[in-house]
């Protein structure tokens, strides 16, 4: 019966994924409000506060993460609003990943309430929806916590068997089923596939996972560059990346740097570097998908000695603007002024983009939601003339990302 779940070849793996979890642990907290819809809010003692979670209750009614505060009170008159306690989710997600490593050391956490096992070598447990209720009941019993369970040959058909049966839900994801199961789906359902991606593949007729799958690879290369590739692979059910729980390490650095054609101290040139670079960085984090909280600047002069200085941030940073602006500040406090011969830029502290949580009341919403509107312009423009055509349009202060316990969970966890 094992050699049937556990190949000779090939992986078992599990995608745990924590139901409604801030909402689920406060109801754990205090039983009173289990059934209840209730809504976690950044700020919740005003009506403009912001959604970052609700029950499953609350989302019957419509309510929604990032949905104002008012609007959620007018789909749902008895909503419960209280506001994050961090510790108290930090705790129950340790708790909950101490119950994974109780399986196997294969386990890699990915967010506070999301994480992969590799149980490949767990026959002795039992099969894997065995084990998979074992885990699933443990986390609820001890915890009182709901979770939702994929469990597949590889992580991507994992996560998306995960999202399957929510809450309590337990999928197995077969290859020989996922393009039944998936290739039906409209593409925006795909684990991968953000906003902007869908409404590229949209205007190559590409509306469903299977329309995907079933693309010529060169258009999707040539559109998305090899992340047009690697979303074939994964629609088409391919995803040979291990379980890692190194993976946490992962990320330590993103930077670039150039020799200038000649030595310089023009300002006007020197400027133009930094912004090329910093976009560049820029680049590489969107295809990281990090966010960065320091900036590091390096200037190396003509008789090639070299500093390097950076600033700590108050609050994550992905745009290129951003970065231009502060390695700007650092070569206005620190340029000798000196002919210089090498620039670098390189972003550090550096968090997965699912890792950060912006905590945001409503007019720092509203002033997000319309800066990415204007950046989406200027990126449209920068791939259509080749570079960003206006100087300045940002300052790194103007938004408010704030630092989540879910980076310090990670960090937490490595110790």
């Amino acid at each position: 019966m094992q050699s049937k779940w556990y190949p000779k070849k090939g992986r078992v793996i599990f995608h745990v994924d924590m139901n409604s979890f801030y909402a689920s642990v406060e109801a754990a907290f205090d039983p009173s409000l289990k059934g209840k819809p209730l809504a976690i809010a950044g700020n919740p003692e005003e009506r403009r506060g912001i959604i970052v979670t609700s029950s499953y209750e609350a989302r019957k009614y419509g309510v929604k993460t990032t949905m104002p505060l008012g609007e959620a009170r007018r789909l749902c008159p008895d909503l419960i609003v209280m506001t994050p306690t961090f510790n108290r989710y930090r705790t129950a997600s340790k708790e909950m990943f101490k119950i994974l490593a109780d399986v196997t050391s294969l386990v890699q956490p990915v967010s506070i309430d999301e994480g992969y096992m590799d149980i490949t070598a767990c026959a002795d447990q039992g099969s894997p929806p065995e084990i998979a209720e074992s885990v699933q009941q443990r986390i609820k019993n001890e915890l009182d916590l709901p979770c939702s369970i994929g469990i597949a040959p590889n992580k991507f058909l994992a996560k998306m068997a995960s999202d399957m049966k929510k809450p309590m839900g337990i999928t197995i994801l077969r290859k020989r089923d996922f393009q039944e199961k998936l290739w039906p789906l409209p593409i925006e359902e795909m684990y991968g596939v953000g906003n902007k991606t869908a409404e590229k593949l949209r205007k190559i007729k590409i509306e469903t996972i299977g329309d995907l799958a079933n693309h010529p690879a060169l258009e999707l290369k040539s559109m998305l560059g090899i992340n047009g590739e690697r979303l074939k692979n994964r629609a088409n059910g391919l995803d040979d990346r291990p379980v890692d729980p190194e993976a946490i390490h992962e990320f330590k650095s993103i930077g670039t740097s150039t020799t200038l054609p000649h030595d310089t101290i023009d300002d006007s040139e020197i400027q133009s570097v930094l912004r090329r670079l910093s976009n560049k960085v820029e680049v590489r984090m969107k295809n990281k998908k990090v966010l960065a909280r320091n900036v590091q600047l390096t200037i190396r002069y003509h008789d090639r000695k070299t500093v390097t200085r950076s600033r700590q941030l108050n609050e994550f940073i992905h745009l290129g603007e951003d970065l231009f602006q502060t390695s700007i500040q650092l070569f206005d406090d620190h340029w000798n002024q000196q002919p210089v011969r090498l620039l670098g830029v390189t972003a550090s502290d550096l968090a997965e983009k699912s890792e950060v949580t912006q905590q945001l009341d409503l007019f720092s919403f509203e002033q997000y939601a319309s800066k990415e509107k204007l950046y989406k312009t200027i990126d449209d423009l920068t791939e259509k003339y080749g570079k960003n055509p206006f100087r300045s349009l940002s300052n790194p202060a103007d938004l408010q990302v704030n630092t989540s316990f879910q980076k310090d969970f990670l960090d937490d966890f490595k110790k």
